[in-house]
């Protein structure tokens, strides 16, 4: 029998049990339902027979953030449920190790700003080629140059390696870019040849009739100039992440010492333990933290 114990007598095993389930349970159905977003989207995709690299198609991406997130929010569950230590210590190593990853990935891509920026637009631009092929492509892309009023990845002139606005290519879309690059009103009806011959011309020339800036460069200041919801949605990513980090290692402390003070731990945490618990100077300010050996 131990005479000094690493939890807090005021977080009861229940409570932590109960929210470490519930926790798991709601990440676990979140997985799956990404999982099967992802399929369903794969499985559209392959219809159309669109682009196979992984940064291209969102769907392999909602799949491998699925299948992540279904198997270790299910270990969450598993262990929490049966109280196994060793599945217990593999979801808190996971989430740790998920979060150490995001973070240093962060830091990474801030710190090597530039090699993060020609990344993204050499994989921009490998879309761009088969832009009307891949339908997932087409619709983001749609969707950025519209929303951020730009045009191509590091500029408009990217569109040219496409072959059907190439300068070589025939028909009307040679030397042009697609309509959603244009400069438009609210009212007016899309012109889908507004950018007709736009790459034979200069950036000056072209201020009243397509966005000369490229998305990538639109999207960063955007991210700058709207810093507020990109730190709140930072936090919503992270803080889920460390909350289940912080309530397992309570979990896990709190049933070694069940397991050290009464052997089998169940018959004690359901009833009231006869000996005083001891804490440290720090478990007795914060009370709600256990003791680290």
């Amino acid at each position: 029998m131990s005479s000094e114990v690493r939890y807090c007598e005021r977080i009861s095993y229940l409570f932590l049990k109960f929210t470490l389930i519930v926790y798991s349970t709601v990440f676990w159905l979140i997985g799956g339902f990404i999982l099967a977003i992802g399929i369903y989207a794969e499985v559209e995709r392959q219809r159309y027979k669109t682009l196979e690299g992984v940064f291209l198609a969102p769907a392999i991406i909602l799949i491998v953030l699925g299948v992540v997130m279904f198997i270790v929010s299910f270990i969450g569950v598993l262990s929490s449920l049966r109280d196994n230590l060793c599945l217990l210590k593999v979801f808190l190593y996971t989430l740790t190790l998920c979060l150490i990853l995001e973070l240093l990935g962060g830091i990474l891509a801030l710190v090597f700003r530039h090699q993060t920026v020609d990344l993204l637009n050499k994989n921009i631009r490998k879309g761009m080629v088969n832009y009307y092929d891949d339908l997932d492509f087409k619709n983001i892309m749609d969707f950025v140059q519209r929303k951020f009023k730009c045009c191509g990845g590091l500029e408009y002139k990217d569109w040219e390696v496409n072959m059907y606005h190439n300068c070589s290519a025939p028909g009307p879309l040679a030397c042009g870019v697609p309509y959603t690059c244009c400069v438009s009103k609210p009212s007016e009806v899309a012109n889908t040849l507004c950018g007709y011959q736009v790459l034979k011309k200069e950036r000056l020339d072209l201020q009243h009739d397509i966005h000369v800036r490229g998305c990538t460069d639109a999207v960063f200041i955007w991210f700058m100039d709207n810093y507020k919801i990109m730190a709140g949605l930072l936090l919503g990513i992270l803080l889920p992440q460390f909350f289940g980090v912080i309530i397992s290692w309570l979990y896990i402390t709190r049933v070694e010492d069940a397991i050290s003070e009464f052997g089998h731990y169940q018959d004690g945490l359901l009833t009231d333990g006869p000996q005083k618990k001891q804490q440290t100077k720090l478990g007795a300010c914060c009370r709600c933290l256990p003791e680290i050996d």
